[in-house]
């Protein structure tokens, strides 16, 4: 594709920001042109907005691109070229969405510095335009571009910086997998821009990764009851994607639910860009307690991370969700892990990420729900979580994972787990980043995810050929026996005991070492009691 122009007065041309990084680095930009005049929330808004419209027009760019080079092209007459390369089909059936020519990101670029009614206007209007014409993102695109606390030279400004970056001409990569990484890099950013806030639309990506690595979604339905912007979605997909092949991206079918009307965009707009349906996640924003948009459905993975915690939550004691005790109001952590199970199809599988309380709390009834839970058999594996995964909270948080069935389920050839759990303390992996902020590398995640396979006896863990063993320190499989003893108290490490320490045959013997260690010591004391008598002695010559 050739260089793009920046259209504003008196720029010559410049060209193309190619590579993923100078992309993120150029947008970053373009968010700090905000930064002063409006919110985080807000300005995040504004920033992802138009880069998902830049977006859709440079996809729709090299596709308009790919059918002029078609040499079927050619056999069509000269005055209907213009007319074939203008038809909605030939986009839309692959999967592009269809941009109206005023909304193309060269139409916006050329007239933001004279159009009627200035910059914000024009982008509002291929807002619109956008959505008219794709039913898909019907409600999602902001329209708050032309409104009296804009900037608009700054929004021009911001206009001519997007510019710059193109989605498109990336070697074999096509535009979605480009802006996928720049979407998915701004999520981040923006999230440790507001601190705690950003916890209603972002997890981190290790602890995402992670229960997608243990879940294995191959194939199937995949529920969020509180979505965010789509982070599990979308890593569900790329899993599907690395085991089998792009042309499995379809074998799941999402379904969510988000409260916030603001993140339940990013939400949209976040699965348009990574090519999955977003008719999953609802027409509408609304509150998973008070308003179940997907009261029927019945999943085979369910992945959430909901707020830690949450005390000011709609709640009805006569509730068909509570059938292992009525949660409390000051807490939603049971409420949310008894909706989760009431979702869960036969022999479906879930993981939640949760503070760390909920794994031995007996208040308000909470220590009844739990026990009740581990009665049932429902709960598959604990996993404790280190410290600095989470930069929203310091509220330390752990894993629960979930399985309706526990038996060998027939051709499978499972391991027969009933009446156990798996705990597992992860606490002491990670790799800090910087100060603050720790990660999972591939061989932690694998580290993990391969005990519970193991465990779990899977598929992948038979092509490697894993067998699972307790690990003192790390992992332990223990009875329901073993659990009321602890009065169902799930914290990992009341079971998994102390790591083994590997004694060092040239270390000296322990008897040796005291009687070493007591002689030195008397010596010290001796040597000690000389140099106070010196200095004692020196005093005395001074004052006499």
């Amino acid at each position: 594709m050739p260089p793009r122009k920046r259209a504003a007065a008196g720029q010559g041309e410049l060209p193309g920001i190619s590579s993923t990084k100078e992309i993120q680095d150029i947008l970053w930009k373009a968010a700090d042109k905000l930064r002063g005049s409006m919110d985080a929330a807000q300005y995040k808004e504004f920033v992802l907005g138009l880069v998902f419209l830049k977006y859709v027009s440079d996809a729709f760019a090299e596709r308009r691109a790919e059918l002029a080079a078609d040499p079927e092209l050619a056999e069509i007459p000269e005055h209907r070229r213009a007319a074939f390369l203008e038809e909605k089909d030939e986009y839309t059936e692959k999967n592009v969405f269809w941009v109206p020519s005023t909304a193309r990101w060269d139409y916006i670029a050329e007239k933001a510095a004279s159009a009627e009614g200035g910059v914000g206007k024009l982008l509002d209007d291929a807002m619109s335009a956008v959505m008219k014409e794709n039913p898909a993102l019907t409600g999602v695109l902001p329209l708050i571009f032309n409104r009296d606390n804009v900037d608009q030279r700054r929004l021009k400004e911001l206009v001519d910086l997007i510019s710059d970056a193109r989605f498109t001409g990336h070697g074999d990569r096509p535009a979605r997998d480009v802006l996928g990484e720049v979407y998915e890099y701004f999520l981040e950013r923006f999230a440790r821009a507001e601190g705690k806030r950003a916890g209603e639309f972002y997890t981190p990506a290790s602890v995402v990764r992670l229960l997608v690595e243990i879940l294995e979604p191959y194939e199937g339905r995949v529920y969020d009851p509180c979505c965010g912007s789509g982070g599990m979605f979308v890593q569900a997909s790329k899993f599907v994607v690395a085991h089998a092949g792009r042309d499995h991206s379809d074998d799941i079918a999402i379904y969510g639910q988000e409260a916030n009307e603001r993140t339940w965009r990013l939400a949209k707009m976040n699965l348009a860009i990574h090519g999955i349906d977003p008719k999953g996640i609802g027409t509408r924003w609304a509150d998973t307690f008070a308003d179940d948009k997907l009261p029927d459905l019945k999943a085979d993975f369910i992945m959430a991370n909901p707020p830690f915690n949450m005390s000011e939550w709609w709640r009805k004691e006569k509730d068909k969700r509570w059938v292992y005790g009525v949660p409390p109001q000051q807490n939603a952590n049971y409420a949310w892990l008894q909706h989760i199970i009431s979702k869960l199809g036969e022999r479906g599988t879930a993981g939640v990420v949760l503070a760390n309380g909920s794994m031995a709390s007996k208040q308000n009834g909470e220590g009844e729900i739990r026990a009740a839970l581990v009665e049932a058999d429902l709960v598959a594996c604990m996993v404790a979580l280190p410290g600095n995964l989470f930069r929203s909270t310091a509220i330390p948080a752990c894993l629960w994972f979930f399985v309706k069935d526990k038996t060998p389920q027939g051709g499978k050839a499972l391991t027969d787990r009933r009446g156990e759990v798996l705990f597992i303390d992860a606490r002491n992996i990670g790799t800090m980043v910087d100060r603050t902020e720790r990660i999972f590398t591939d061989e932690d995640l694998a580290k993990v995810a391969d005990t519970y396979h193991a465990w779990r006896g899977t598929k992948s863990a038979k092509d490697k050929c894993i067998k699972y063993e307790d690990v003192p320190g790390f992992c332990y499989s223990a009875a329901l026996a073993e659990i009321r003893k602890h009065d169902f108290i799930l914290t990992p490490g009341r079971y998994v005991g102390a790591a083994e320490v590997e004694e060092d045959p040239d270390a000296e013997p322990v008897e040796d070492r005291i009687a070493r260690l007591t002689k030195d010591l008397f010596e010290y004391f001796d040597e000690s009691s000389r140099l106070d008598a010196v200095v004692r002695e020196q005093l005395g010559r001074i004052n006499g």
